[in-house]
């Protein structure tokens, strides 16, 4: 072992900050030494386990980590994929989130490395679909195209999702990295200046509720993260209507349905209520999916696109196992709503989801409403 990574490895549960461990890694960065940050990371792993139950020994991993998949480069993109493939370190969690730096801090052509070499196959489909994200043509990227183009990789649970971006994704809002921080929009929240529905006379017609647990379930995919991990709570609910409902109808049978999220909506608290393209829908839950709440890091790019999807065919009353462009066309024909209200459900802070979607022939409608705090 190298005598100033091992000085490192052996001072580093002593150290009260490690802003000299920073400079030193740095300093070899600097000039040229790229294979020093991964032998520093995996010589940590080898001696305080992959979990890096130290704080010194996580806040220098990540510091390396970043370090090598935010600076372009081939070579440093090779390092960080030794990096995170060496036994000491691998894990699904850490290739999901590695897969996104990498995306985010890369040529497509310099990640060729990862399905040429060594790395695994959760790094390997986590990355296609980051980079479809960014816009990327992956079946036409030599040293990507092979692997992202392959029959096995249909097996893995990315396999569904098209290796293009559908008029429904467009370009997702996806987080900035650098050496020290993350930095991403939140499409979502309550509105600094909602308007109020136009609550008329439109007829309500009869409901029944159908929800079932494994639609509630899939409904709330983008969203779980807020309360598994968070202190957020959920309402995914389907209810079925005697009649077609009228667009305008919408906000009155909002009302009308008994929604945990929506009690005491009226004139003290008034419901907002407007139309949205499916567009706007889907960044909805990829921002709630990928970044997660206010105690959650999220999915990530890859697995965060996959649960939008699975929100969405839910909502829109997809049957189980529809393939992605049944499910693309289905969400087309739904009429999709944002809605909120200042009730005590929702905790008004920064995370806060209300989607309604109506489905075709206007028979059907489901709900689903999120809400987070720190």
């Amino acid at each position: 072992m190298n005598e100033q990574i091992q000085k490192i490895v052996s001072e580093l549960p002593n150290l009260k900050n490690v802003t000299d461990v920073w400079a030193a890694v740095d300093e070899r960065f600097a000039l040229g030494d790229a294979a020093f940050p991964a032998d520093l990371g995996i010589a940590l792993a080898e001696k305080y386990g992959s979990e890096g139950q130290l704080w010194q020994c996580r806040s220098v991993f990540e510091r390396l980590l970043r370090l090598l998949t935010t600076t372009p480069g081939p070579e440093n993109a090779s390092q960080a994929l030794r990096l995170v493939s060496s036994a000491e370190v691998a894990g699904k969690e850490l290739d999901r989130y590695t897969a996104s730096l990498l995306a985010s801090g890369h040529k497509a052509a310099d990640l060729s490395a990862a399905f040429t070499g060594h790395a695994s196959e959760e790094l390997r489909a986590c990355l296609v679909h980051e980079l479809v994200l960014r816009g990327v043509d992956v079946a036409a990227t030599p040293g990507i195209a092979g692997w992202a183009t392959s029959p096995h990789r249909r097996h893995h649970p990315l396999g569904w999702l098209p290796l293009t971006l559908s008029d429904v994704e467009g370009r997702a809002d996806l987080p900035s990295y650098g050496t020290h921080g993350t930095s991403h929009s939140m499409p979502y929240g309550p509105s600094e200046s909602p308007e109020p529905a136009v609550i008329g006379d439109g007829r309500v017609p009869s409901v029944e509720e159908t929800t079932g647990q494994a639609t509630a379930t899939a409904m709330a995919t983008a969203v779980a993260n807020w309360a598994e991990g968070s202190n957020g709570h959920i309402e995914a609910r389907v209810f079925d209507l005697s009649e077609p409902l009228d667009v305008g109808s919408v906000p009155n049978t909002l009302l009308a349905l008994g929604l945990r999220c929506l009690d005491g909506a009226g004139d003290k608290a008034p419901l907002s209520v407007a139309v949205r393209p499916p567009a706007h829908a889907w960044q909805l839950l990829f921002a709630a999916a990928s970044t997660g709440g206010a105690y959650t890091s999220g999915s990530y790019g890859a697995y965060g696109r996959l649960a939008a999807w699975q929100s969405m065919a839910a909502l829109a009353g997809c049957p189980e196992g529809a393939a992605a462009d049944e499910v693309e066309a289905r969400v087309r024909d739904c009429t999709w709503h944002v809605f909120e209200a200042d009730t005590e459900w929702f905790e008004q802070v920064a995370w806060d989801i209300g989607l309604a979607a109506l489905a075709p022939g206007h028979r059907r409608l489901a709900v689903l409403a999120a809400t987070d705090t720190d």
